[in-house]
């Protein structure tokens, strides 16, 4: 059975604060935006120009988000017919294997987010095909931290990002490296808490990387909150 997750200490548990606020935060921005273009497109034959790319900005934060929160909590769906004919002992050691595995599968796609957006950064990519071998030299000619997204406009309280990555010039659109932050942070972030899984499973916290029976567990929370009301 996955072990449920628990914070431990008070930073441990303003860290969860945040990534559940920041969790809830844009679930409602996407539905406040999308209805108020409903509202507006039906209601009044227009809508927000930018509110289409922004709710997709928004869900690919709201998914990268989610997914360390999943490992994080032991929330990910897994089949264990198959693990569970195997002793304690050996279960343990098939969930750091595969935790081994998911640790190197989310540093791959942790260099691979960084290189992509440090891209539109001005930020020199990694060298190495698989792993970081060091950062490759920039030239002023390739920075991209000018590209912009497709129709969210630059507020004018980011102005001050102009002479720091576009050379003073004026954004017309937001820089693209603002909403792609998430690709490197999410992978990061996700890398953390497979490391954090895998030494749960190590020190005897936890014994799988899943949640296992979920359907059941699922009632029996069910039934207890009833018992206690």
């Amino acid at each position: 059975m996955a072990a449920a997750y628990d914070p431990g200490t008070s930073f441990g548990r303003w860290v969860n604060e945040i990534e559940e606020t920041a969790i809830a935060i844009l679930l409602a921005l996407m539905t406040l935006i999308t209805f108020i273009n409903v509202v507006l497109r039906y209601g009044y034959n227009t809508g927000l120009i930018w509110g289409l790319e922004m709710t997709t900005f928004l869900f690919a934060w709201l998914v990268l988000f989610g997914v360390s929160y999943a490992v994080k909590t032991t929330a990910n769906l897994g089949v264990d017919a198959v693990i569970n004919l195997f002793s304690a002992p050996t279960r343990r050691i098939i969930a750091l294997v595969a935790g081994a595995i998911c640790i190197g599968y989310a540093f791959l796609v942790f260099k691979g987010a960084w290189d992509y957006w440090a891209n539109f950064a001005n930020l020199p990519q990694t060298t190495g095909r698989w792993f970081p071998t060091g950062f490759e030299e920039m030239r002023r000619s390739s920075y991209r931290g000018w590209y912009e997204v497709v129709d969210i406009p630059h507020p004018v309280w980011l102005k001050w990002i102009e002479p720091l990555m576009n050379e003073g010039e004026a954004y017309e659109k937001i820089p693209r490296f603002m909403p792609y932050f998430i690709l490197p942070f999410g992978m990061g972030l996700l890398l953390f808490r497979f490391i954090q899984a895998t030494v749960r499973v190590w020190t005897g916290k936890s014994q799988t990387l899943i949640v296992s029976h979920e359907a059941e567990e699922a009632i029996e929370d069910v039934k207890h909150m009833n018992a206690g009301d």
